[in-house]
């Protein structure tokens, strides 16, 4: 098989496990409000910066990379 179909093909797989991990894990992932995660509320201005949570979906994303790589070779 050529590499761009099979390329395709993992994109869609990656596609539909984010959309099923999206609509299902928002009930019980609390991505966003993770301790570590900062958040500085004024009067009239809410400053937030999710730390933890990019560290965390850079994990995930990076480990998913490394088996999508892994599984190609």
């Amino acid at each position: 098989m050529d590499s761009v179909p099979k390329l395709l093909i993992w994109g869609g797989v990656i596609l539909i496990i984010v959309g099923l991990v999206w609509s299902v894990g928002g009930k019980f992932l609390h991505l966003g409000k993770l301790p570590g995660d900062i958040v500085v509320e004024k009067e009239n201005v809410r400053f937030y910066f999710p730390v933890v949570t990019c560290i965390v979906i850079s994990v995930a994303l990076s480990l998913g990379m490394y088996i999508i790589r892994w599984f190609t070779k």
